[in-house]
């Protein structure tokens, strides 16, 4: 098996991993600690000026990174994303399914005034954007022995958030595919693991829920305080690493102890 550390199974150095929706937002946050951490950082997004500015400013003398416009629903453009990855780098480590549709869903609404576009629109995005990305990666780790993917699901799956019937599904999706993708390629030195971030307290979030809400959920948090994207770093960096090669299917709740899984 090839794997791209063979003394330190904990580290991310020299890893070629490719966040998707990592032009802003959370992706950014990841994109940006993973580079940090010696990995080197394929940016991929719809968002051309973003990714492009966060990938200049990641690669510098210490880290290195590049930016790819990828429509994560378009099986030839996460085909090509794959292969630029591989014509970069050689190889593609981890893939972390990052892309989905949440700040743009407006607003929350109930399960029958959700329209039938706008339910398509997000399980193409934030469902078969996993499937197709996923897939196109997948015959490069195959040929290596080595890969990690890790899928960004929510908790509102296990939480059973109202409002938010069509996002809440396309994240228990997520959760599905992950367990059944684990499956069929544990034999060929790919693992494939979710997390579920909780609620967190950013621009995304503020324009879909009131402000009283934050310190609402904050005290019922087990752990109780606000949630920022940096709180997903360290879990998603782990299930990228080789240190979590025994770990497959699983959905790691990252929310302060909101929810138990």
């Amino acid at each position: 098996m090839s794997t791209p550390h063979d003394v330190e199974q904990d580290s991310v150095v020299d890893s070629v991993i490719i966040v998707t929706g990592g032009a802003r937002g959370i992706g950014a946050s990841l994109a940006t600690h993973l580079a940090g951490r010696g990995a080197k950082v394929v940016v991929a997004d719809v968002l051309a000026e973003d990714g492009e500015a966060l990938a200049a400013t990641l690669s510098n003398g210490d880290t290195e990174a590049f930016f790819h416009r990828t429509d994560v629903v378009d099986p030839a453009s996460v085909q090509a994303l794959a292969a630029a990855a591989v014509h970069r780098y050689g190889r593609i480590d981890a893939l972390v399914n990052n892309a989905a549709i949440y700040e743009s869903l407006g607003a929350k609404k109930h399960f029958a005034d959700i329209s039938v576009d706008d339910w398509d629109r997000v399980m193409a995005v934030n469902a078969k954007g996993v499937w197709l990305a996923t897939a196109a990666a997948y015959p490069t780790m195959k040929a290596q022995g080595y890969g990690r993917v890790v899928n960004i699901a929510s908790a509102t799956v296990h939480a059973g958030v109202p409002f938010f019937a069509h996002y809440t599904a396309s994240k228990g999706a997520v959760i599905a595919v992950t367990r059944s993708i684990a499956k069929e390629v544990g034999h060929e030195g790919i693992t494939v693991n979710a997390v579920a971030p909780g609620l967190v307290d950013n621009e995304s979030s503020a324009a879909l829920n009131d402000t009283s809400y934050f310190p609402t959920l904050e005290r019922q948090r087990a752990i109780p305080r606000a949630m920022t994207p940096a709180d997903l770093t360290g879990a998603i960096t782990f299930l990228c690493s080789p240190a979590s090669g025994f770990i497959t299917g699983q959905t790691m709740v990252v929310d302060g102890g909101l929810v138990f899984s």
